[in-house]
């Protein structure tokens, strides 16, 4: 667990991090410095996914181990940030809960959590939460608004409902620790087996997206000619944790594809099951835009 987290005015709050900008050479990325600037943005952004890792171990100190077998992270993407921006996670502790008494044992718990910058700007929100809270989570809650296909350009060949190809996922230690260089927040659970309570190492909030994130090979600028960007992310462990080492199939579809003033965007539904046995260990709903700014399909109709 990290040691620079606080606990004050009904609150844990996470250190300040600055994550590097490693992709920042993609061209045609949002992560680009020259492409993001094209479409409006302050630089190459740092992918929202990234800072969900911050999440981890407050929701760890709020919950204790559990919330790896059953806790959710669902979070809206408000501000992007850019390379070595400093960032830190917070989230509300539950009303009459002090620190003396975490973690609590209490099931059925949602809290409110986002992250920001050093000057107040939210760069994310929504909910952390552990096992089935009668509440919906952040990103549940949002009505999911479909357009009609006549007003999609850059979606226009996705329909809601379709499914993805599934993906066998089987992530190596030597994988995770490469990985492991990205995030800010890097907690023992990840590093190996002598280090997990659960025998193998577990998967860090950021892996188990790119493990769920079914299609995104094809949502570059070559495949839709837009530039994309990630929305918002919810990770949910059901029968978690999910670990390193062992066998799972991703399956995913669309649940909701539509227009906005300055994107086009769908949203995906994934789970990831044991191979073995088909029990799911994890599920993911996930908000993906394109740029209309970038993309040649308003270009060439002159808007």
């Amino acid at each position: 667990m990290a040691d620079d987290i606080e606990i004050k005015e009904g609150k844990i709050i996470g250190g300040w991090r600055a994550p590097k900008n490693l992709i920042k050479g993609a061209t045609n990325s949002i992560h680009n410095d020259k492409a993001a600037k094209n479409v409006g943005m302050r630089g190459g952004t740092i992918q929202g996914t990234i800072h969900l890792s911050m999440f981890a171990p407050l929701a760890q100190k709020l919950f204790g181990d559990r919330w790896f077998e059953q806790g959710a992270v669902s979070m809206y993407y408000t501000f992007a940030t850019t390379d070595k921006e400093e960032v830190r996670a917070i989230i509300e502790l539950p009303p009459d809960i002090n620190e003396e008494m975490l973690p609590i044992a209490t099931k059925d718990v949602q809290v409110k959590a986002w992250a920001e910058l050093k000057n107040g700007q939210q760069a994310m929100k929504g909910t952390v939460s552990i096992d089935s809270p009668k509440e919906p989570s952040y990103l549940q809650a949002i009505e999911l608004k479909n357009s009609k296909p006549e007003d999609l350009r850059i979606l226009a060949r996705l329909k809601v409902g379709d499914e993805l190809p599934s993906k066998e996922i089987l992530v190596t230690q030597q994988t995770a620790n490469i990985g492991l260089k990205r995030i800010t927040d890097q907690l023992e659970y990840y590093m190996g087996n002598d280090k997990s309570p659960w025998g193998n190492a577990i998967l860090y909030p950021t892996a188990m997206f790119e493990s769920m994130a079914l299609g995104y090979d094809r949502t570059t600028y070559g495949e839709f000619k837009a530039v994309p960007f990630y929305g918002a992310t919810e990770i949910r462990n059901i029968n978690g944790p999910a670990l390193v080492g062992v066998p799972y199939i991703a399956k995913g579809k669309y649940i909701c594809i539509g227009a906005s003033s300055k994107t086009e965007y769908f949203w995906l539904d994934s789970t990831l099951e044991e191979k073995e046995t088909g029990k799911i260990v994890a599920s993911m709903r996930h908000l993906n835009r394109f740029m209309k700014a970038g993309s040649r399909s308003y270009k060439k109709k002159g808007n």
